[in-house]
């Protein structure tokens, strides 16, 4: 890897480490390109904020002020990018963007943890068996590529979809389809595939690989020694190599 996009920090509430750890674990493993990207600050306006799943909006000033600091400070050492990891939330989606922006933040990729506007909603890891989960996933995240403000897709195969094999398919490659259309990579999850979880899922890859969709690796790190684990990363490349995968090693970030 030369390059990871997909980076958190404590301000998430599970995340542990400094950006300077991120950023010097990053240059022991030869990246020259590190984005961090910590779950959005969303303001919700109803009560259950998911505390420990996303930074509060009162957090991103200092998120942002942190990260331009780190950045003037490894100038011509590593390149740095602001970033979020951000669900797709149709009712606070505007008012997220208009406060990325007012604080400088470059790009979002997008990791759907939870349907509709999360408040009251199931998260999108629990197992499911039901083909309308799968279609409910696959059009929210559709819809969120559609904004055109998406850097990639983190994590795409998330949805821990366990019923028919050919509803697998038929809801999946639809993702896959749509984001190839409109030239959005797909993440390779590299957290999923140290930590044993249900993804990076092989039926989804193997969709990615007949529709010839582009895709990237992301470290998903919450801790600074996640930055860059080599064994994870030959890992990821045999999958690409299984499903003769195209795999590129650096974005064109879509600004938000």
């Amino acid at each position: 890897m030369i390059a990871n996009y997909h980076t958190h920090t404590p301000r998430c509430g599970h995340a542990v480490g400094s950006e300077r750890e991120y950023i010097e674990r990053a240059i022991e493993g030869g990246i020259e390109i590190l984005g961090f990207s910590d779950h959005a600050p969303y303001r919700f306006d109803r009560p259950g904020r998911y505390p420990g799943v996303r930074m509060e909006p009162e957090m991103l000033p200092d998120y942002a002020e942190t990260f331009f600091a780190m950045r003037n400070e490894y100038a011509g050492k590593i390149e740095l990018h602001l970033g979020v990891e951000a669900e797709y939330y149709p009712r606070y989606f505007s008012s997220l963007v208009d406060d990325l922006r007012a604080n400088g933040v470059e790009y979002m990729i997008l990791g759907q943890h939870f349907f509709g506007d999360e408040i009251g909603e199931p998260g999108t890891m629990a197992a499911t068996t039901d083909p309308a989960d799968l279609d409910r996933y696959v059009s929210q995240v559709i819809e969120g590529m559609e904004t055109g403000l998406f850097s990639y897709i983190a994590h795409p195969d998330v949805l821990r979809f366990e019923g028919e094999v050919s509803e697998y398919y038929r809801g999946y490659r639809r993702l896959c389809v749509r984001a190839r259309e409109l030239g959005i990579p797909l993440e390779i999850n590299l957290l999923g595939m140290r930590n044993g979880r249900h993804y990076p899922n092989e039926r989804f890859w193997r969709i990615a690989g007949e529709e010839g969709n582009t895709v990237i690796l992301g470290s998903d790190a919450h801790r600074p020694e996640d930055t860059w684990i080599p064994e994870t990363e030959l890992a990821a490349l045999a999958l690409v190599d299984k499903f003769s995968l195209h795999l590129i090693d650096k974005l064109e970030l879509r600004r938000i």
